[in-house]
């Protein structure tokens, strides 16, 4: 297996037994910076980190204890939820936890209520959250359509489903719900590092109504097929002989999921529904799962009204499931990502780890995934909504250069100086602690990266620097899930940011542009398709559940209008096959503006 680099690379493990050779790669960061020919000026936009000043002491955990198994250096997300009710944004973070037979602390994951203050209250052991899994991500969706967000946790061994009891308190609905149950196994430490049965390994999840019924589905996206004592096995080292974390291509891949709600119930229809993707021939000459999924985004690029999957994956090919009526009636998913030019970058895989979609430009929209270090985030602008057809336009659009560097996982398009033109981060950190034994000028801990949407005809996305938006901003971290939300009520959207195996971050948005906004909550319909005329422009939104890597952000849609006082005309086509659309006009700046159908 070789791993090619801009500049060199490092063949660090060998593995013994059979004869396989495993190799670890470790690149060499290439010089940062624009490669556009003309800068224009950057809004000044500043963002302070106010995470302790906010109450929130969340601290991930990832149990590593030196034996360097994979899934260590994977988590965790982050989702916001208004589990409440009361209009303002919750913030609820995954935790993982020490590995069977190892400490016997038990971390667990935290819900934090937004008080209305500025502040948050730790609500965790209230809420009966107080539960301790290997977690990943999270996502958020009114399953049992009661009117209240439950909250779906992804883990290693065995994910699980909470129903939001009355905004009070959330109760275990994983078995009732029909989805398997799991866990890690009761065992010693030697026993689990020679536990070579597979173990689950859910990544990012998102809700969706895929079959316009009016109940939200479970899509799940599974990473690799996982064991610790396969794990150990891949003999991965690092100059000195200090192991070294095994790379994905060591390891099968494993089947996405799709759950269909059938009235607060789900029946496991992935095989039916198109989403179980194969190679006809695959180790030991039999079909095997192609899938290394780490990101799922819902978007609805042809139009037609039913929600499409786009998901990023790690060294293989990425998928694009178009949604299309089933046989005998209902609906169901093609994999069509080599058609429409999703599965691949410059003809060959990436390390693809999180993924959004949005509008780039009045009418374009476009899929961004974010890529392992030394590979470019991909832009996937759409082309052609019939035939289905996407172009990479990284390079163009300067985004290849900039971000071919830090390896990146969270990826958000958002409007943070609401100029009505959606930017884009990144939330970047290494996956080798020790990365410094064979690059020493390359770091664990790595800044996140923010592009400014210019506008222009090309070189679309110009970096911001720390004199634009502040150095809490860019304070280096291993960085995994992020999202955005209004939590201070202002308008404009603040950042969390997760770390891996270290303390999450809230940064205020402290916006002085002048720039005017809307804020438009279309409640709980998720796959909603939200169209505003503003300014002589029109934008659009698709109402998606997760983004991102492992998170969920706000679903309230903020509307960023630069110097227009407000939005002449906004029109919402609710979910569902039979839903319809409804219109507003002279929707004023200023405000939150509650929709309904």
């Amino acid at each position: 297996m070789t791993f090619l680099s801009r500049h060199r690379f490092l063949l660090a493990a060998l593995v013994g037994g059979a004869g396989v050779v495993a190799a670890v790669a470790l690149w060499l960061f290439p010089p940062h910076g624009s490669s556009a020919p003309d800068r224009v000026p950057l809004p000044d936009v500043r963002f302070t980190d106010v995470t302790a000043a906010a109450g929130i002491r969340f601290t991930h955990v990832n149990g590593a204890v030196g034996r360097k198994l994979l899934p260590e250096t994977m988590g965790s997300g982050v989702a916001v939820i208004d589990y409440d009710r009361d209009g303002r944004p919750d913030l609820f973070f995954v935790n993982s936890r020490p590995w069977p037979g190892g400490s016997a602390d038990r971390p667990t994951p935290a819900l934090y209520r937004n008080a209305g203050d500025d502040t948050f209250a730790d609500m965790t052991a209230a809420a009966g959250l107080d539960v301790s899994l290997y977690g990943m991500g999270a996502a958020v969706g009114d399953f049992d359509a009661d009117g209240w967000p439950d909250l779906l946790v992804t883990a290693v061994g065995g994910s699980r489903l909470y129903r939001n009891l009355g905004g009070k308190r959330f109760e275990d609905a994983t078995a009732p719900a029909g989805l398997p149950v799991g866990s890690l196994p009761d065992v010693s430490a030697d026993e689990f590092h020679r536990w070579d049965d597979l173990i689950p390994w859910p990544s990012s999840a998102t809700f969706l109504d895929y079959d316009g019924d009016g109940r939200l589905d479970l899509f799940v996206c599974s990473y690799v097929a996982w064991s610790p004592a396969h794990d150990l096995g891949v003999n991965a080292v690092l100059p000195g002989g200090r192991r070294a974390y095994v790379p994905p291509t060591q390891f099968p891949g494993a089947h996405c999921l799709l759950y269909r709600n059938v009235g607060g119930r789900f029946e496991d229809v992935s095989a039916a529904a198109g989403v179980q993707v194969s190679d006809p021939v695959g180790r030991g000459h039999r079909p095997e799962p192609v899938g290394k999924a780490l990101g799922v985004v819902a978007c609805d690029p042809d139009a037609d009204g039913w929600p499409d999957l786009i998901v990023a994956n790690d060294t293989v090919r990425n998928f694009f499931f178009h949604n299309v009526p089933a046989s005998g009636g209902g609906r169901r998913f093609d994999e069509v990502g080599l058609i429409a030019n999703v599965a691949y970058s410059d003809g060959r895989p990436r390390g693809g780890m999180g993924i959004d979609y949005a509008e780039v430009r009045p009418g374009q929209p476009a899929a961004v995934i974010a890529n392992f270090t030394n590979e470019p985030n991909t832009l996937l602008a759409l082309a052609s909504g019939s035939p289905l057809l996407f172009r990479d336009t990284a390079m163009t659009e300067g985004l290849a250069g900039p971000s071919r560097g830090p390896m990146k996982f969270g990826a958000l398009f958002l409007d943070y100086d609401l100029d009505g033109r959606n930017d884009f981060l990144t939330c970047n950190g290494h996956l080798e602690p020790d990365i410094a034994l064979s690059l020493p000028n390359q770091s664990h801990p790595q800044p996140v990266q923010l592009y400014w949407n210019t506008g222009r005809d090309s070189q679309l996305f110009e970096p911001v620097p720390e004199a634009n938006a502040g150095s809490d901003l860019f304070r280096p971290l291993v960085g995994r899930g992020c999202a955005y939300l209004d939590y201070d009520a202002d308008g404009d959207l603040d950042l969390v940011l997760t770390e891996n195996n270290g303390r999450a971050r809230l940064l205020r948005n402290d916006n002085r542009t002048g720039n005017h906004w809307l804020r438009l909550d279309v409640g709980a319909a998720t796959g909603a398709g939200v169209t505003v005329e503003a300014g002589g422009e029109t934008r659009r939104w698709h109402v998606a559940g997760s983004r991102g890597y492992l998170s969920q952000s706000e679903q309230v849609v903020t509307v960023g209008l630069g110097r227009a006082s407000k939005a002449e005309r906004v029109t919402v086509r609710w979910p569902g096959k039979d839903a319809g659309t409804r219109t507003w006009t002279d929707l004023e700046a200023g405000r939150v503006h509650r929709l309904h159908p």
